[in-house]
């Protein structure tokens, strides 16, 4: 009996840690090595002024299609938008058109997008960028360790998580939560005008 229990628990738990990947007003992060919980509950963070922004570790991992090593330093002088997702998650499967979007819109501008598959099989998340036209690169990494670079001093563990960098790689926004193209549109406007 105490052993059904304690398989049951541990279910519910998995259940719950799976099923966190989205949409409540407070961001936590249960399971695993992360135990976040976002300041007073927030699911937005800026960070303002610019002097007062800090950095990222060094990032980098496997792309998604090829292996080939991703690095943030690939793109240097760029902002660069990070999206932690996973083919599992449902408001990933909302955010993913929004985030193409405003990739293409502001592609030009500087600004590159790069994601960080998580918890995921390859072949069912190189179907999911596939299936929804996906342009710009992700890593692949099913244990979720290139977020040890991001989740050192700032919360990724959440799924999803989206993280804008400025020109200098410095955190200028969290977003703990699916976004849309309106959340990111009057941010990047404003970074990509910063000096």
């Amino acid at each position: 009996m105490v052993a059904r229990i304690a398989i049951a628990s541990t279910a519910i738990i998995t259940v719950a840690a799976v099923t966190g990947c989205g949409g409540t007003d407070q961001a936590v992060a249960q399971g695993g090595t992360f135990d976040f919980v976002s300041p007073g509950g927030k699911t937005t963070l800026f960070y303002d002024p610019p002097a007062t922004r800090g950095t990222v570790g060094a990032l980098t991992g496997p792309d998604l299609f090829t292996d080939e090593p991703i690095r943030l330093s690939d793109y240097t002088g760029k902002i660069v938008v990070i999206n932690v997702w996973g083919s599992w998650c449902a408001p990933c499967r909302t955010e993913t058109p929004e985030l193409e979007t405003i990739a293409q819109e502001f592609r030009d501008r500087g600004v590159q997008f790069l994601g960080i598959d998580v918890r995921d099989r390859r072949q069912a998340a190189q179907d999911f960028k596939t299936d929804r036209n996906v342009s710009y690169p992700s890593i692949y990494d099913p244990e979720m360790r290139t977020l040890i670079a991001l989740a050192r001093n700032y919360p990724a563990s959440v799924v999803p998580t989206t993280m804008v960098l400025d020109r200098q790689h410095r955190v200028a926004a969290i977003f703990l939560m699916a976004v849309l193209a309106e959340d990111l549109r009057p941010l990047l406007d404003r970074l990509t005008t910063e000096p």
